[in-house]
């Protein structure tokens, strides 16, 4: 018992806690504590004192972590697929609309095509000034003045 509760209903909490945090995170870095509880419940139902449910979880838990983890992420590894929108990286454009981090305005035209945009360095650049893209973020184009 733990406070009055019994290490079983805590145990459980414990899995599903790890079972929840690693649905939204998907690192790979949660569901191995979750793995850990669930030896520290059989731990408990048998009758294992506090101490050695708490060295089972730590030690089941840091051994997936060491040593499954990176073999999973291995195989799971999801590939970043560049797309069309890396391509406009590195290249000059023209502002159309002023860009002004501070009042979220800003648009270039690059290989034709018009850019929500935004100041690398929070400068504002003028209408009609010769940029270079420098990054993407989300759907915005970060610019630096040429």
């Amino acid at each position: 018992m733990i406070f009055g509760i019994n290490s079983l209903y805590i145990w459980t909490a414990v899995i599903i806690i790890g079972v929840a945090v690693e649905a939204f995170t998907l690192d790979l870095s949660a569901i191995w504590f979750a793995v850990g509880s669930v030896a520290a419940l059989v731990a408990a139902s048998i009758g294992l004192p506090l101490p050695a449910q708490l060295l089972i979880f730590v030690l089941f838990s840091a051994a997936l972590l060491i040593l499954v983890r990176p073999f999973c992420r291995k195989f799971l590894h999801t590939k970043n697929e560049p797309t069309n929108a890396d391509r406009i990286i590195g290249e000059p454009a023209i502002v159309v609309i002023e860009i002004d981090n501070v009042q979220e305005t800003g648009e270039i035209k690059v290989f034709g095509q018009l850019w929500t945009a935004r100041s690398a360095d929070d400068s504002v650049i003028p209408k009609g000034a010769a940029v270079r893209v420098t990054a993407i973020r989300g759907v915005k184009a970060i610019v630096e003045k040429v």
